[in-house]
């Protein structure tokens, strides 16, 4: 079965926040601001995806 928009998303955005923890957690932000910046934008993904998550479980139960 093909996948949805969104699961194309949601992947998509597991894969960025994987690469971003990792990133962290092997120690290669060089200096505070980047460590911030970087839990910034793994804060704004994961914010993200719960928003594709609840917009993709509205659809499904309008649905029905």
């Amino acid at each position: 079965m093909a996948k949805t928009a969104f699961e194309v998303l949601i992947d998509q955005m597991d894969d960025k926040v994987q690469q971003l923890q990792e990133h962290i957690g092997n120690g290669k932000a060089e200096t505070f601001e980047e460590y911030k910046r970087t839990c910034g934008e793994i804060r704004g993904l994961l914010t993200a995806r719960g928003y594709v998550l609840d917009l993709k479980d509205k659809l499904e139960t309008s649905d029905e």
